[in-house]
Formats: C-alpha cells, sequence, structure tokens
C-alpha cells in the first residue's frame, strides 16, 4: 500500500501538529507512525500511553520528563518512553520536530482518566 503526503492525516492540538503517516485507518495493521510539529516553548500534557512509544528527534530540541527521569533530547537523539510511564515532552525554544510509532492500540490517559486511542495513532 502507498500512502501519498496528501492522504496524510494532521491534527492540531495546543502543543503542536501530528501528521500520520500510517495506522489502522491508513493502511497500516498493527502499528502507526507519526510526525510531531511542537510548537517553540510549549509543553503537552502530563499523561500516559498504555504501549511502548519510540520518539526520534528530527530537528531541535525537548524535555522530555519519563517517570522520576529528566531527559534533554536534541536532533539525532531517540527516546523510548514505556508502556504506563508518566511522561511530558516540552519543546525547546525553536520547537522540534520528531517521528513517532506505537501499536495501534495505544490508549493514553491523564490523571488515570482513559482518553481512548489518539486520533494520530487511530
Amino acid at each position: 500500500m502507498l500512502i501519498r503526503e496528501a492522504d496524510a492525516r494532521r491534527t492540531e492540538t495546543p502543543g503542536g501538529i501530528m501528521t500520520t503517516l500510517a495506522s489502522p485507518t491508513q493502511g497500516a495493521a498493527g502499528l502507526s507512525i507519526w510526525r510531531v510539529e511542537g510548537k517553540a516553548g510549549i509543553a503537552g500534557p502530563v499523561h500516559t500511553i498504555s504501549a511502548d512509544q519510540v520518539w526520534t528527534f528530527l530537528e531541535g530540541a525537548v524535555s522530555v520528563r519519563l517517570g522520576e527521569e529528566d531527559l534533554a533530547a536534541v536532533a539525532g537523539d531517540t527516546v523510548v518512553m514505556p508502556a504506563g510511564a508518566v511522561r511530558q515532552v516540552t519543546a525547546g525554544e525553536d520547537g522540534f520536530v520528531a517521528i513517532c510509532t506505537a501499536p495501534a492500540e495505544a490508549r493514553a490517559a491523564v490523571d488515570g482518566k482513559d482518553f481512548g486511542i489518539p486520533a494520530w495513532i487511530a
């Protein structure tokens, strides 16, 4: 299956733009992959994901709070976020671009409240 750039789905949140490159609704059976463009200086929500995620940063810099650990990542770095770990990604002063992947059934939760499968993973 070929998914053309014009067919990629974009979802905008207060923290950035997620562009779904492949997902169950776009031909992938078990994995989703998406691009994140994080807005300069913006912190995403503190949340958990029910499955492992892998984020590879292509541009910019971020601070990642992962459980009790603070990680600083720049272009070229990859952060593996284990299932269930509390996390928050904060963009550096120039923002960031990352490619991310997770199993297609990954669910998000904030303060223990299940928000279901995020639109960019579905």
